[in-house]
């Protein structure tokens, strides 16, 4: 058994802020028994892409950065694992950090996914959004799938528009992911259609959990979002969703029922391509 949450935000352009909106919602999830944390992406930082490159932090052991700093703290005081992005890390290129998920286990930094897929849309209600501008993508390779040991079980990590490219998350759950996180700062127009069905789907056709904390509400530059966090079993069913505004929703993810469905319909041994 996992005790997981997905917290939801309506992260701003203030950096303090939001980490404390961040910290204060890991003490919560804790309190009430969730044992592995979920945050949206731009937990840390929603607004202008300037703010973006100027807050982009290294993520490796020697980091003393205020966003890593604060999930490392969080992690080692509540004895928990938070899954935590993306936030902008230090590329390499000054113009475009990359858009990166870490696992941070309470001993310190234990896994981090740079997002491959980024979000060049023009959509039908007018709002245009070129991810590009600002962010580098991750490698596209073999190594580009993480997954990860959190307490026995294995965890995949995505980001947001790659729930669109199911190929990810097959080799995810080809590499052993039970469990597979989905932080999302959905638009309004996309989020109302889509959000669900694909959230659904990528959990009933790869038999895993899904863990999909979102961001909601209105951000700088007009910027809205949809919200409704989810947690998903392998049957598709919803488990626990989030209604407006911040919190969070938790529920028991169940490894013995997971089995079942995966011994009852082996659609994962019958796989041909």
């Amino acid at each position: 058994m996992v005790n997981a949450a997905v917290v939801q935000l309506s992260s701003q352009d203030d950096v303090a802020l939001n980490l404390g909106r961040a910290r204060h919602w890991i003490s919560e999830a804790a309190r009430a028994g969730a044992t592995l944390i979920c945050l949206p992406e731009n937990f840390a930082f929603m607004g202008e892409e300037s703010g973006k490159r100027a807050i982009a932090e290294k993520t490796d052991d020697a980091s003393t950065g205020p966003v890593v700093g604060m999930l490392r703290e969080a992690a080692a005081a509540h004895g928990v694992h938070i899954v935590a992005g993306g936030l902008p890390e230090a590329s390499g290129d000054a113009d475009r950090p990359f858009n990166t998920s870490l696992l941070v286990a309470p001993g310190g930094i234990i896994a981090r996914y740079r997002k491959i897929h980024l979000f060049d849309v023009d959509l039908p209600d007018g709002t245009s959004l070129k991810e590009s501008r600002a962010t580098l993508a991750g490698p596209a390779s073999e190594g580009a799938c993480v997954v990860t040991d959190v307490a026995g079980v294995r965890v995949g990590m995505t980001i947001c528009y790659d729930l669109r490219f199911p190929e990810l998350y097959r080799a995810l759950e080809a590499k052993g992911a039970r469990i597979i996180t989905v932080p999302a700062a959905f638009t309004v127009t996309t989020g109302k259609d889509h959000w669900h069905v694909l959230l659904r789907a990528r959990a009933i056709e790869n038999q895993v959990f899904i863990l999909a904390p979102a961001q909601t509400g209105k951000h700088p530059k007009g910027r809205a979002t949809y919200g409704k966090s989810l947690i998903v079993d392998p049957w598709g069913d919803v488990l626990a969703q989030c209604g407006e505004g911040e919190g969070f929703a938790m529920a028991r993810l169940d490894r013995g029922y997971q089995d079942r469905i995966r011994g009852s319909l082996p659609a994962l041994s019958h796989k041909r391509l």
